[in-house]
């Protein structure tokens, strides 16, 4: 063997004993299946801590319910897995966020991260004018999506364009804003909570105020506390998460179903169960419904004997909608996920 065939097959080799290592340091990626309620820390993008999350689980597949910008924290749901297909639920639920402003001073962001553009000394105001303040930035609004926001258009991000000092033409978008509670004021800082409809941006949503009480103002806190019937006080930091043992972090998840716990419930036997898992529709005596949750028997509790439908093992087994008595499927769980939720639920 020539000299060039023996650095050859010793490149080879090094190659190999490489691709070798990779492949055994890096963790074996799991089926998870459910949902994490993450409060997450400052100064972190959402993706990140998905991403830091979706490695701790070594989860194979997971995603997140919405971006919050990395100067919030708070509630974010994280989707594993049979979740993830559910995940558009979470994304279009009302949200509820504590906000602090500053009045005064409006920045080109429209919170703490921009360049103030104005200042303005704050008038003498009462609770009373806030409370009108606030009042005038309630109920359903056409809202001007920021420039620094993640919006695509021509399939960058208008943020990107901002960077550049371009300007995008935007149109506006219809929310809802429930409700706004004064918690705190003093001097130019004002807490406030709002209940409000998915894509509301509490930063344009603090320059409204501001412009209501003719002195200006910019976010400089935010937390999300809820969205729909998730709570913060159900959510676990990203620090403890790491300090948690991989069991340990499993118990922190939510069942897959709890992103439509709104939902009626419609519950099949075993034969119903497996020809609507095949996607047909099959015959319920009850009235139409745009959305329904559905379930079938735990294989896994067959054993059981003697309960109520109501109280025997279920498993949860997808979405569906009933029009003239039909049970149409709208997004359905593999049976390997339902298998792995039946097991996890038993």
């Amino acid at each position: 063997m020539n000299r060039n065939m023996l650095l050859t097959a010793s490149l080879l080799n090094k190659a190999n004993q490489t691709n070798e290592y990779a492949k055994h340091s890096r963790p074996l990626r799991r089926p998870v299946h459910g949902v994490l309620l993450l409060d997450k820390p400052l100064s972190w993008s959402s993706n990140d801590a998905l991403q830091k999350v979706k490695r701790l689980f070594r989860a194979e597949k997971a995603g997140h319910t919405g971006t919050l910008d990395p100067l919030a924290t708070g509630l974010l749901p994280l989707c594993f897995g049979a979740a993830t297909k559910f995940s558009q639920v979470a994304l279009d639920a009302d949200k509820r966020y504590l906000a602090t402003l500053k009045l005064g001073q409006t920045t080109s962001t429209g919170d703490a991260e921009g360049e103030i553009k104005s200042t303005c000394a704050v008038p003498p105001l009462t609770i009373m004018q806030i409370e009108q303040a606030c009042m005038a930035c309630t109920g359903n609004i056409d809202q001007m999506p920021p420039m620094y926001s993640a919006l695509k258009h021509d399939g960058r991000a208008l943020y990107e364009y901002a960077r550049e000092g371009l300007e995008i033409e935007r149109k506006t978008r219809r929310i809802t804003v429930h409700q706004i509670k004064i918690l705190n004021w003093h001097a130019d800082l004002l807490d406030i909570e709002v209940h409000c409809s998915k894509g509301t941006y509490i930063r344009t949503l603090a320059e409204s105020i501001g412009h209501a009480l003719e002195c200006g103002a910019h976010l400089v806190a935010l937390r999300r506390t809820g969205s729909d019937s998730l709570t913060l006080d159900k959510a676990v930091s990203l620090e403890a998460l790491a300090n948690m043992t991989e069991f340990e972090r499993d118990q922190h998840l939510m069942p897959v179903d709890c992103l439509v716990a709104e939902w009626p419930q419609v519950m099949l036997d075993a034969d119903e169960t497996g020809r609507f898992l095949t996607g047909l529709r099959r015959q319920v005596a009850l009235p139409d419904m745009p959305k329904v949750r559905v379930y079938g028997p735990n294989p896994n509790a067959a054993d059981d004997k003697g309960l109520s439908p109501a109280k025997a093992p279920k498993v949860f087994i997808g979405g569906a909608h009933i029009t003239a008595g039909e049970l149409i499927p709208d997004r359905l769980l593999s049976p390997v996920e339902v298998q792995a939720i039946a097991v996890s639920n038993y």
